[in-house]
């Protein structure tokens, strides 16, 4: 077994999108027992799609950089959502850890439009597009982006997406918030993953990457429809972590 190939811890990001998960990838990148695949950017997104995929392809291709680190990381959003992706990752990588960081469905919803806005796929406005897939999802086209750029709702109903994973994998799941509000909680995801827990890394900036501010402002009603739209799935989510959530949670009945 040549060196490369006796790293077999492995650990994936994947998800959820607009939820500070570039931030997070760069903080554990920056860990000296920690190898990131790269290139990062655009994201491997290996399990989106059938293989053959196996395990070492899947290192010579993604982390020949990789020395005497303990941990090898992949951050592919788009997984989190892919139905298929559990199955894939498990044929190929056994039991890898997985690392999920979320944030209020609401805001996560308007951040992705914005994001879709600023990057010229969508041309509505932003109450209009969410007031939309509220009703059902717009059409896409799957040859020029891996998922849909208007799942701004949906793709919000984390515990739906979630369950598929906790099914098969040691799962850490953080949230936005609360890194937002205890800096030194990164400690707890690296004492999970084995390495480290001291290290710290300012990588300064925004942790979630910011996009072009629109003059849209969502309008409360539509707000309150998206609570109650959230409300079964926050309440569902809440009950798999077994711990409340950091936003609005209102519960259904």
């Amino acid at each position: 077994m040549s060196r490369q190939d006796r790293h077999l811890r492995h650990f994936l990001v994947v998800g959820g999108q607009r939820c500070g998960t570039t931030w997070l990838h760069d903080q554990l990148a920056a860990h000296p027992q920690i190898a990131m695949a790269r290139p990062a950017r655009p994201e491997p997104k290996v399990f989106l799609h059938p293989g053959p995929h196996d395990a070492p392809s899947y290192r010579e291709q993604y982390f020949a950089h990789a020395t005497d680190e303990r941990a090898l990381g992949e951050k592919s959003t788009s997984y989190l959502e892919a139905p298929g992706a559990p199955d894939r990752v498990a044929t190929t990588l056994g039991a890898p850890r997985i690392v999920v960081q979320l944030r209020d469905p609401v805001a996560r919803a308007v951040s992705n439009y914005r994001f879709s806005r600023a990057h010229g796929v969508e041309d509505r406005s932003l109450n209009e597009a969410l007031r939309a897939d509220l009703v059902s999802p717009r059409e896409w086209d799957p040859a020029k982006t891996s998922v849909s750029p208007f799942a701004y709702v949906s793709r919000g109903r984390y515990a739906e997406q979630l369950r598929r994973w906790t099914q098969r994998f040691e799962v850490h799941v953080q949230f936005l918030e609360e890194v937002r509000s205890e800096p030194d909680r990164i400690g707890l995801l690296y004492r999970w993953l084995g390495v480290d827990e001291g290290f710290r890394h300012d990588a300064g900036g925004e942790l979630v990457n910011a996009s072009a501010p629109t003059d849209d402002r969502l309008d409360p009603g539509l707000e309150a429809d998206l609570r109650e739209h959230y409300a079964d799935s926050d309440t569902a989510l809440a009950a798999l972590l077994a711990r409340p959530l950091p936003w609005p949670h209102r519960r259904s009945p």
